[in-house]
């Protein structure tokens, strides 16, 4: 492990604020997963190009993240007061970065997508070279998937490497251990639980789709990072435990935010189509509740059509106003938004991270993109 400069990583100056030092970490993140990325990309050259160019994709896969994760791991470390060492902070936020890095390599893979964030992924990258050298179909989709799959699984041990590094005692290395394989395993539940969502294979009522949003995306998202910043910060077990809880519910709620974007959000403001989500057919909190309501036979035909011209989706999404499936997904966001704040209000809490977390959970509601 890279280590940082104690100047750098383990001092705060006494008029540094906590933005002023989540921001000077972050930027340390950055540099330490760009080097780690470089140095592994250097490494696999004596494994031959096609491991280097393995490494290449890799790297461009990891741009323009928002770093949500790492923030988080900041936000709870400073705003506990941190007394542990910066450094393994900053560490920690990186493991979480790698973790959510992996996570997208591996779903790109589960969802046959080629591209992410407006540019070739992984599987994307491979698969194209090999049509290009002349591959069939069939095995150059085989070569982009097997790459992709490693290159989670080789991030996922990056991630793990970088816990079992830490300078903090043994039983706080051990939480960051825990919280990040919970992460993984609950995760992974998450993922296959919407696969069969997807597939028809597993039950579709809200409370199953729910729990699929929780699973997949809230744990590892929001409640894990939380919890491994207050850790390293020196908290009980207490706070660990109400911060998790907060996560689940605001990692709740901000997919709630998602799938109510993906039916009913601008185009121009979202960069996203606002009847994707219907073409594909995405089990969503909306299709849900209106599954169990009377505009359901109107639906159910339209769902899922790649061809979805733009008058059906109109009518798709018509029929899920007036079945009250927006306004049920709008009060179940704030419901959770209102109890995750709720939390908050406990002395265990510190008021600048209160508020911080307060603004965060309330731009879940009716935010724009």
């Amino acid at each position: 492990m890279t280590q940082l400069h104690p100047d750098i990583a383990d001092v705060s100056s006494p008029t540094e604020t906590i933005a002023q030092a989540i921001g000077a970490d972050l930027l340390i993140v950055e540099h330490e997963f760009s080097a780690l990325l470089a140095r592994r990309e250097a490494e696999a050259g004596d494994h031959g190009d096609g491991y280097r160019r393995l490494w290449q994709s890799v790297t461009e896969s990891a741009r323009g993240g928002k770093r949500l994760r790492p923030r988080l791991v900041l936000t709870s470390y400073h705003g506990m007061n941190g007394a542990g060492s910066r450094s393994d902070a900053v560490q920690t936020a990186l493991a979480f970065e790698l973790l959510h890095t992996a996570f997208l390599l591996h779903d790109d893979v589960i969802d046959g997508d080629t591209v992410r964030r407006g540019r070739p992924n992984v599987a994307g990258e491979f698969s194209a070279d090999a049509l290009f050298r002349g591959t069939d179909a069939p095995r150059a989709r085989l070569w982009g998937q097997s790459a992709a799959i490693l290159a989670g699984d080789l991030l996922l041990h990056a991630a793990t490497q970088r816990a079992a590094r830490l300078t903090a005692s043994e039983p706080v290395r051990s939480l960051i251990l825990d919280l990040l394989d919970r992460a993984v395993f609950v995760t992974a539940a998450g993922e296959l639980a919407d696969v069969g969502l997807a597939t028809g294979l597993s039950d579709s009522g809200i409370d199953d789709v729910l729990a699929m949003t929780e699973a997949k995306t809230a744990v590892y998202t929001v409640a894990a990072p939380l919890a491994a910043g207050a850790a390293l910060a020196g908290a009980d077990q207490d706070v660990l435990d109400l911060l998790a809880d907060y996560g689940r519910l605001v990692g709740t709620a901000f997919q709630l935010g998602d799938d109510l974007l993906g039916v009913f959000g601008e185009e121009t403001v979202t960069g996203k189509s606002a009847s994707s989500d219907l073409r594909e057919g995405k089990q969503t909190s909306l299709i849900a509740f209106a599954r169990g309501t009377t505009e359901w036979p109107a639906i159910e035909p339209l769902l899922g059509r790649p061809d979805l011209s733009a008058a059906d989706a109109a009518r798709v999404v018509a029929s899920l106003e007036l079945c009250g499936a927006r306004a049920f997904v709008e009060r179940l966001l704030a419901e959770h938004v209102s109890t995750a704040i709720e939390a908050l209000e406990s002395p265990l809490i510190p008021a600048e991270l209160a508020a911080t977390l307060t603004r965060l959970a309330l731009r879940c509601v009716g935010r724009p993109s």
